[in-house]
């Protein structure tokens, strides 16, 4: 009796802690599947932020790009062709300022949205951008014989990133190169951005616009990343976008 006692005891203590371990599988698949939910209403949620910001900014850079600056160059058309009767350096006077602010729409436009990147793609934009920061900074580019366009999104988001760490350096690093490497893989596209500055500690500046920019922009392509700073001997922004998890955004309206 004794016997028959202890194994319905033992019997019924495994059927308790079977069901135990069950209650608390459960519990985690379900805590599980509502923090994935949550990463992914993140994600959606920056995907979307990211798109509203992008729509508002193509809208004012197509303005500034079509409309002022169409207007500035037929006004410095017009004044070349003026007949100012010993007047010359007035015009010349106005025809630097009328180059000045046609070249000043070009930029804001350029810096608020890049309005010819689907027609150009990213790399010869990116060529433009280095280009322009010649003066000021040496930038060299490599890119993989392999490398594919991207749809519009993934490359405005990347060029996106690509000028807000060369503008964070040109503002605060003292560096006087960076290197930019874009490389197609078979599963995923890496992008490798840095330079030899002074660098900066992550956790004190993570807070600021430009670190919570560039990951923005990072998280709506569902990428990973990785900063890699040394102080006093530069940065580097390691980007990682699988290919089977770009979002579906093939371009924006």
């Amino acid at each position: 009796m004794l016997i028959l006692i202890i194994v319905t005891l033992a019997i019924i203590v495994f059927f308790i802690l079977m069901g135990y371990r069950t209650f608390v599988t459960r519990i985690l698949k379900e805590k599980d599947a509502q923090n994935f939910a949550e990463i992914q209403h993140q994600k959606q949620l920056a995907l979307e932020n990211i798109k509203v910001q992008e729509e508002e900014r193509k809208r004012i850079a197509v303005m500034i790009h079509d409309d002022i600056g169409n207007r500035l160059n037929i006004l410095s058309l017009w004044l070349n062709n003026l007949d100012t009767k010993g007047d010359e350096q007035i015009k010349k006077n106005i025809s630097g300022q009328m180059s000045s602010l046609i070249d000043s729409a070009r930029s804001i436009s350029h810096s608020l949205y890049p309005v010819n990147l689907e027609s150009v793609g990213l790399v010869l934009y990116i060529e433009e951008l280095i280009a322009n920061l010649s003066n000021r900074i040496n930038i060299s580019l490599s890119v993989s014989s392999k490398f594919q366009r991207k749809n519009k999104f993934i490359e405005v988001q990347l060029y996106r990133i690509i000028q807000e760490f060369t503008t964070n350096v040109l503002k605060h690093s003292k560096a006087t190169r960076i290197w930019i490497y874009i490389k197609d893989n078979q599963t995923h596209l890496s992008v490798i951005i840095s330079d030899n500055g002074q660098s900066f500690e992550y956790e004190a500046v993570k807070k600021g616009m430009g670190i919570k920019n560039i990951e923005s922009r990072i998280k709506s392509m569902n990428a990973q990343h990785k900063w890699k700073n040394i102080i006093d001997k530069g940065s580097r922004l390691i980007i990682k976008i699988p290919y089977n998890e770009l979002p579906n955004q093939d371009s924006i309206n």
